[in-house]
C-alpha cells in the first residue's frame, strides 16, 4: 500500500505490558492511528523494518537494548521516523542526551495523556513532511533534463510531447502563453531536441531595444552605414546561422521591422544596413508572445502576412491554474534551488505551506511562484517554511476572504488549532528570543521572568529551534 493511502502508524516500546495497553487505548483514539506494541527492542527493530511506523514511542530503560541505542539504530534504518523517548524518575539527563542524538521529544513518567497525544500528532506530521519531501525529490529527478519543465500533470506532459515532436522538424513555431508560463523554456526545449542543438540558441528580447538599435542588432551593418558605424557588425540572424533564434515578445516589434523580418522568413536571407547584397542564412525562427496577435492585426499593429509566416506551428503553454497539481513539485524545485543559492540547504515546506500555495491564485504563473519561494527562503527565520513565511509577499486573491495585517488570509483554510498555531508562532519565537537576550542565554532566568516552568520553556525552545548558546555572552 502506498504511503499516501496507508493509515498513520505508531510503534510503542516498553517493558511494562499494562502501560502498553493504556497507551494503545489512548493514542489509537486520540491520534487516529494504527498502534503496534512490543516489550522488546530487538522485536521493535524488526517492526521498524517490516511494518514501517511513522512514530516510535519508546522507554529509555529496556532489558535487551536501551532507548538510546534503539533510537540510533532506527535512524540508520529510516531517518524519517520520529522517535519520542519516555523516561522514568532520575533519567532526565539521559533524555536530554537522546534529544542531542535526534529524538523528537521526551516525556517523564507519569505523563499527561493529552500532552503526549499532541506531541505524537506533531511527530507524525513531521514524518509525513520528511517523506513527502523525499517523494518530491524522487519525482523531480524523473523530470527530463532536456525540457527544463518541472511537473507531471497531463496538460504539461502533452505540451512537452508536442515540443519534442516540433524539435524534430525545422518548422517556424509561434509559442503563446501568459506571462510567467515558461515560453523561453519551451523554445529552449524545441532547440535542445532539434538537430541544431549543438549550436547555441540566440535569444532576442524585442521590446527591450529601440527600433533603430533592434534593426542593427538583428541584421547587422557595414562600416559607414550611419554615424558612429566605425566597423562592420555581425547581426544576430547571421550569428544564429545553423542554429535557432527566439524572437521574444514578437508582438511588440515595430511595423517597419516586420517587413524585413517577413523577408527573412520567406527568402531565408538578410541584408545588413549599408549593404546592397543579401546574405543567405539557415536559421530556425521561434517566436513567443503573451498577446493576441489577431487582435493586433485587426488594429493594424501587426502584419497579417507575417502572422501566417510565424504561425506555421503553434504551442500554447498551460497556465499554472491549469497544472495546479504540479505546484508542490515546482515549489520543491525552487526551494532546493534557492536554498542552495543562499547556503540554506535542508529547508522544508510544511504541509500547511503547500496547501497555502495550492489555494492561491497565480496571475504571474510559474514566475510568480518562483519569486514567492525565493523570498520565503531568503527571509525565513529557520529551516521550516510555514504559511506565515509566505504571507505578505503577495496580495491575497482568495475570493470572499479579506486579509488583515494581523492574520494572514492563507490560514483560513486550516482548522482553528492549526490556524492559531500559524498565527502565534512568530510571536512565540520573538518572545522567547527576547527573554533569552535579556537573560543572556540563562534558560532558568528566562523561564522565571516569563512566569513559566523551566521544562515548559525548554520545550518551546526545542519546538521553535532556538539555541540558548546563541544568546550567551562570552
Amino acid at each position: 500500500m502506498s504511503q499516501e493511502l496507508q493509515a498513520k502508524r505508531l510503534l510503542i516500546v516498553d517493558d511494562e505490558p499494562d502501560l502498553l495497553d493504556l497507551l494503545k487505548k489512548v493514542l489509537s483514539k486520540k491520534c487516529a492511528c494504527e498502534v503496534a506494541l512490543t516489550t522488546s527492542s530487538v522485536e521493535a527493530l524488526e517492526l521498524v523494518k517490516n511494518w514501517e511506523p511513522d512514530v516510535v514511542l519508546t522507554d529509555i530503560i529496556m532489558p535487551d537494548m536501551d532507548g538510546i541505542q534503539l533510537l540510533q539504530t532506527i535512524t540508520t534504518i529510516d531517518p524519517s521516523i520520529s522517535t519520542i523517548i519516555m523516561t522514568g524518575y532520575g533519567t532526565i539527563e539521559i533524555a536530554v542526551q537522546a534529544l542531542k542524538k535526534g529524538a523528537y521529544d521526551f516525556f517523564e513518567k507519569p505523563f499527561d495523556n493529552n500532552k503526549i497525544s499532541q506531541v505524537v500528532k506533531r511527530a507524525m506530521e513531521r514524518t509525513h513532511l520528511l517523506r513527502e519531501n523525499l517523494r518530491l525529490q524522487q519525482r523531480l529527478t524523473k523530470s527530463s533534463e532536456l525540457t527544463g519543465f518541472i511537473g507531471q500533470s497531463p496538460p504539461l506532459q502533452q505540451t512537452i510531447a508536442l515540443l519534442a515532436r516540433l524539435g524534430k522538424s525545422d518548422a517556424t513555431v509561434l509559442i503563446c502563453g501568459e506571462s510567467g508560463t515558461g515560453k523561453e523554456v519551451a523554445a529552449r526545449t524545441i532547440h535542445a531536441m532539434s538537430k541544431r542543438a549543438e549550436k547555441k540558441m540566440i535569444v532576442v528580447n524585442c521590446p527591450a531595444l529601440p527600433e533603430q538599435i533592434l534593426e542593427s542588432e538583428l541584421f547587422g551593418y557595414c562600416k559607414g552605414a550611419f554615424t558612429g558605424a566605425d566597423r562592420d557588425k555581425t547581426g544576430l540572424f547571421l550569428a544564429a546561422d545553423g542554429s535557432s533564434i527566439l524572437l521574444d515578445e514578437i508582438a511588440d516589434i515595430p511595423l517597419s521591422l516586420q517587413t524585413k523580418l517577413l523577408r527573412v522568413l520567406q527568402e531565408k536571407e538578410i541584408q545588413p544596413l549599408g549593404q546592397t547584397k543579401t546574405i543567405k542564412v539557415d536559421v530556425r525562427v521561434l517566436a513567443a508572445t503573451n498577446q493576441d496577435l489577431e487582435a493586433k492585426i485587426a488594429k493594424g499593429e501587426f502584419r497579417e502576412d507575417l502572422f501566417y509566416r510565424l504561425n506555421v506551428m503553434t504551442v500554447t503553454l498551460p497556465t499554472l491554474a491549469e497544472i495546479k497539481e504540479d505546484i508542490p513539485l515546482l515549489a520543491q524545485h525552487f526551494l532546493v534551488l534557492y536554498a542552495r543559492e543562499y547556503d540554506r540547504e535542508g529547508m522544508e515546506l510544511t504541509p500547511e505551506a503547500l496547501q497555502c500555495l495550492m489555494r492561491r491564485q497565480w496571475n504571474g504563473n510559474v514566475r510568480q511562484l518562483q519569486n514567492t519561494i525565493n523570498r520565503a527562503v531568503l527571509l525565513s527565520d529557520n529551516g521550516i517554511i510555514t504559511p506565515h513565511d509566505l504571507a505578505g509577499h503577495e496580495k491575497n486573491t482568495d475570493k470572499g476572504v479579506e486579509a488583515t495585517d494581523q492574520i494572514p488570509a492563507c490560514v483560513y483554510h486550516l482548522s482553528y488549532r492549526q490556524a492559531k498555531e500559524q498565527v502565534i508562532a512568530p510571536f512565540t519565537k520573538t518572545y522567547l528570543k527576547r527573554c533569552l537576550e535579556v537573560s543572556r542565554g540563562n534558560v532558568s532566568a528566562a523561564a522565571k521572568a516569563s512566569d513559566m516552568e523551566r521544562q515548559a520553556f525548554q520545550r518551546l525552545m526545542r519546538r521553535y529551534d532556538i539555541d540558548a548558546d546563541a544568546f550567551r555572552v562570552s
